[in-house]
Order: C-alpha cells, then structure tokens, then sequence
C-alpha cells in the first residue's frame, strides 16, 4: 500500500514538474518574440516591458486595476478548465459572461434596485450564476442529446447572446433617458464594496478566489468531481462503469456557465455598473489561453489569471509610456498560446508511440 502512494506520489510530483517546465517555457519564449515584435517597432524592449511592469504593477492604484481584470479572467478560467476536465471544449465563456451580466443588471438595476445590499447584492450574483449555467448548460444539452458539438454550439451562443444584448441596450433595458445605448445603471446598494480606500480595487477578487477553492474541491473531494474527470479521462470506461455520461456532461457545461455567468456579474457589480452595446473586452475569449496556461488546475487557474489580468493592466501604460501598441500584448498571449498547444501535441504524439 505505501509503495503504491509512493509511486503515486511521485508520478503527480513529475507530471507538475513536467507542466510547471511547459508553461516556464511557454511564457519566456513568448517574451522572447514579444521582445522582436516590440524591437522592429525601433523601441527598447527593456523600457517597453518596464513600462508593463509599471502599469500592472507599479503602485497600488495599478495594483488594483490588475487585481480587478484578473477577476472575471479567474472565474471564467476555472468556468473553461472544468468542462475541459471533462473533455468539453467551452469556447462560450463571452456568451455566458454577456448573459450572466444582462440577468445580474435586469434583477439590480430595475424593479428591485431599493432592496438592501444584504440581500441584493447576493440576488445580482445568483442570476448570473443562473443565467450563464442555463446558457452553458443548453450547450451540454445539445451535446449529451442530439450530438452537436459543443465547439459549434458555444460559438453560436457566443453570437445569440451578443444580438441579445444589443437589442436590449436598445429597447426594453435601455436607460431612461434613450440617449445613448445602455442599461440603467447599477443603484450604489448593488455595488460590491472597495476593498482598499482610494483604489477600484472591489470584493469581487474575495469571490473568485473562494470559487477557485469550491472548484478545487469539488474536482478532487466530491463523487461528482471524480464522475467529471472520469468522463473527461475516458467517457467509454466511464460509462461501464455505472456513471451517466450524459448527465455528468450536462452538469459540467451547466457548472462552468455558471461560473462565467458569475464572472459577468461580478464585472458589473464591482467595476462597470452599466452594461453598454460593447461591453465586454473578450474575458470569456482570454479564459482559454488562462485555462490552458494553468494545465486546468483551479489553483494555477489563480495565478494564470493574475498574469493575464498584469498583462491587459500594463498595455494600457505600455502605449502611453513607451508607444508600443497595446495589441503587442495579444502577440504575447497568443504566443503562449500556440506554445502550450504545440507541446501538448508532442506530448501526445509521444505517448501515441
């Protein structure tokens, strides 16, 4: 019995060796091109990466604009790294953080925005939950009972949702007075509370966090958890024996909707207050490189998030600063991005031999 946990031990401790090594890789040949991009603009690389660092990092207003977009990058991540645990690729997490964000506004910002914070604020959170895990789950549904695959399905709810919203922001939820294309905006009594004085930085952070630890927990401390991976591993051994695949499907697409859904909420309760007819900046688009980034784990979810958030933060003072464009920071992510892919398939391929 020891010598089997030792070896189990062991084979966990060089598998996150292995992962830990990739994504080292991933991110320093990454900044290595980045680097060559930014050079062949004929400006430092060495002051255009500073000028990053200082705009992510460099007081504690910064601090908390990147505390703030890693947010909803940390709920989305693990809402995309759960239904790909259970090999469902998710590439929905925009539409469910659009959906979660229109429910959250249509329960805060109109006929029940007099309700106390106590209990409003919890009302905006859970429907979003809601709304994201219906928009997730339908796309399980499609999947577990007619076949279609949830790439396709998600993208074109991804498209619904968006049409949705515009309409919206352009009738029934637009603002009183019809000037420009918007919801109402959010009473104070629905905002989540500033963490620090003379920041933005909001309690959204506090809720993400906590959803990473309940997802960790559920992945790895729950029957349900075990049923999710199991599928994900192998869905015909899964099957044999005795669990619903159909249903653990379902449930994993409704799971991580939801969580994005969250993400949509939070956004709006903690920073935006309004939702407008372009609204969201590709959170649930990021989530993929920040779920891939972090091998799927919840944990490494957090992290992936807060560089994601650092990178997003510090474009903006990267453009400013040393007049690099801030579309130099989508080279980075999708550098990591293809080197991530690029060494899962050799891994792969590998192990195929």
């Amino acid at each position: 019995m020891s010598a089997n946990r030792s070896e189990t031990r062991s084979r966990r401790l060089r598998e996150w060796s292995d992962n830990g090594l990739a994504v080292v890789i991933a991110v320093a040949a990454s900044l290595v091109l980045t680097g060559l991009v930014v050079a062949l603009t004929r400006v430092s690389p060495v002051v255009a990466l500073n000028s990053l660092r200082e705009g992510a990092f460099g007081s504690l207003d910064h601090f908390g604009n990147t505390v703030n977009r890693a947010t909803p990058l940390l709920l989305t991540g693990l809402g995309v790294a759960l239904a790909f645990r259970a090999r469902l690729w998710n590439i929905g997490g925009e539409g469910q953080f659009l959906v979660g964000a229109l429910a959250a506004s249509a329960v805060g910002a109109y006929d029940l925005r007099n309700l106390p914070a106590v209990i409003l604020v919890p009302l905006l959170m859970t429907a979003g939950v809601l709304a994201g895990g219906l928009w997730g789950g339908l796309a399980g549904w499609l999947r577990a009972a007619r076949g279609v695959p949830e790439v396709i399905s998600t993208i074109m709810l991804n498209f619904i949702a968006a049409e949705i919203l515009s309409y919206l922001v352009h009738g029934p939820m637009q603002e009183a007075s019809r000037a420009q294309p918007a919801t109402e905006a959010l009473p104070l009594n629905a905002e989540l509370p500033i963490l620090l004085p003379g920041t933005l930085l909001h309690a959204g952070c506090l809720i993400a966090l906590a959803a990473a630890a309940v997802v960790a927990v559920f992945l790895f401390g729950t029957r349900a958890g075990f049923a999710l991976r199991a599928v994900g591993a192998n869905p015909d051994a899964a099957a044999v024996a005795g669990i619903d695949v159909a249903r653990t499907r379902i449930t994993a697409m409704f799971l991580s909707g939801a969580l994005c859904g969250l993400a949509g909420a939070v956004d709006l309760s903690g920073l935006q207050g309004t939702i407008y007819e372009i609204y969201s900046p590709g959170y649930g688009f990021t989530a993929v490189a920040v779920a891939l980034l972090a091998r799927l784990s919840p944990y490494g979810v957090v992290a992936s998030a807060l560089f994601f958030g650092a990178l997003q933060a510090g474009s903006e003072s990267m453009e400013r600063s040393a007049g690099v464009s801030s579309v130099v920071v989508d080279v980075l992510q999708g550098g990591i991005l293809l080197i991530l892919l690029g060494s899962q398939g050799v891994r792969w391929m590998k192990t195929r031999n």
